[in-house]
């Protein structure tokens, strides 16, 4: 059953009315025959996963009952957020998110579009150390499942040493080493902790989810510097590292398939300069990254494809006011993208462009509602696909989407939430490719409904 004749009556009314993002060619797998027969593996993952969740509503029902039931038991963890102190200076913190996820049409996290998708978890463990007062030791193990191709991910999600160089009342001057957050808007860098972000799925055209790997994280070295004066507080961040370009999220971005050979980063830069008055009420930043990703063929097939190179140099541009009772958010982005050396189906010089608008309303200290518009656009000169059709046959909408977006959220506690919402989306620019492998499948217009329940210590 659709979601939009559970959820909207009146949805033909509303038919009427986000560790770098881009999308390649197609933004999904491309239909020729042999990329289909390359694309076989990926077929059969979605169609095991389609398998696990049949369109029955006897089904349906009994997975959102499992989700009221595990919503209602997670009022008795803790009643605060406290880390585990196993020896002085030295902390473990943890966290843990299900999700649950229902559409009318098209795949987020699973086969959503069916009876919904459970297949969408979070868990990470930290751990901290100050041997001395100017250093500390980190790092976060996470695992993820998060759709077709994400069904038991355990990665390190940053490991690093931090030392303060300088620190006095007004300034400070630090270093961080080996795998760092990339310092990219308001929210790349605390991305995986519900509790840090403001709703369930983060606004997919400056944080997509379908490039996350490559724009969360970095190996190499990062420098920060802080300063508190009366006027304001001024940051400033600069890295220089590996992205994780070498998988096939990566691949399918660039690429727009899964082609023979292997994406890989090379050195790249990125950096953010953010200002902050009267303790955060106003905040600004910019960020801005030098991405390059490269493409080794491997050895000599019949694509007759070369060794690629991939320059990818987003610019963002962060706005965020917070009141006692309101935070209303900002943010837009270019995101000029070059391809050079593969051939002329791939090789590419364009500029993609998104934004979005968001309003958050704490009615109390437990309950917040959000809004929120996000648009995302492939190609600013071709915003809604047209000469994209033209010239590929393909459909317009995977060039674009514009998601209209409403949540709730309840904080039980200081280690304990569940938050509901509800997206209308038109176009499908940064949908999953693994999730959803063949483009005639997909609907321009669709609906996502969301529930999650997380925790934390």
């Amino acid at each position: 059953m659709r979601l939009s004749r559970l959820l909207l009556s009146n949805s033909r009314y509303l038919k009427k009315t986000i560790p770098f993002y881009y999308s390649g060619k197609s933004g999904f797998f491309a239909s020729t025959g042999w990329e289909s027969r390359r694309n076989a593996p990926i077929r059969r993952i979605r169609g095991l996963v389609g398998a696990q969740y049949p369109a029955s509503p006897t089904v349906a029902l009994r997975q959102v009952s499992v989700a009221l039931v595990f919503a209602v038991l997670w009022g008795h963890w803790p009643k605060t957020a406290a880390a585990v102190e196993l020896f002085d200076d030295f902390q473990v913190h943890g966290f843990l998110s299900q999700g649950y996820s229902l559409t009318s049409d098209n795949n987020v996290f699973g086969a959503s579009n069916a009876a919904g998708s459970f297949d969408f978890t979070e868990a990470g463990l930290n751990a901290s150390w100050m041997p001395i007062s100017d250093l500390r030791l980190a790092v976060q193990a996470l695992f993820r499942r998060a759709g077709a191709g994400h069904e038991h991910d355990v990665e390190l999600d940053f490991g690093l040493l931090d030392y303060t160089i300088l620190s006095t009342l007004g300034y400070r001057l630090g270093v961080r080493l080996g795998r760092f957050k990339n310092p990219l808007g308001l929210y790349n860098d605390t991305r995986d902790v519900v509790f840090t972000r403001p709703t369930i799925l983060l606004p997919q055209s400056i944080y997509p989810d379908r490039t996350r790997a490559l724009s969360l994280s970095a190996d190499g070295g990062l420098v920060y510097g802080e300063y508190r004066g009366d006027w304001g507080h001024l940051s400033l961040e600069f890295g220089a590292g590996i992205p994780r370009g070498d998988n096939l999220d990566t691949e399918l971005a660039i690429m727009g398939a899964d082609y023979p050979g292997d994406t890989y980063s090379e050195l790249s830069y990125i950096g953010r300069l953010g200002y902050e008055l009267d303790g955060g009420k106003y905040r600004i930043a910019i960020s801005s990254a030098r991405v390059d990703t490269r493409y080794d063929p491997g050895p000599p097939s019949s694509q007759n494809l070369g060794p690629g190179k991939d320059i990818f140099t987003p610019v963002i541009f962060s706005a965020q006011y917070n009141a006692e009772k309101w935070s209303l958010t900002a943010e837009y982005a270019i995101r000029p993208i070059k391809e050079s050396g593969f051939d002329d189906r791939l090789n590419l010089d364009l500029i993609s462009e998104s934004y979005y608008l968001q309003a958050l309303y704490r009615f109390d200290a437990n309950w917040q509602a959000v809004a929120r518009y996000d648009v995302l656009y492939n190609n600013r000169e071709d915003r809604h696909g047209k000469r994209y059709h033209a010239t590929t046959g393909r459909p317009a909408y995977t060039q674009f989407a514009k998601d209209w977006t409403v949540g709730l959220r309840y904080t039980i506690d200081s280690s304990s939430l569940i938050a509901a919402e509800y997206h209308y989306v038109n176009g499908t620019a940064w949908l999953p490719p693994q999730d959803n492998p063949d483009p005639a499948d997909l609907e321009q217009r669709w609906h996502l409904f969301c529930l999650l329940a997380g925790f934390r210590f």
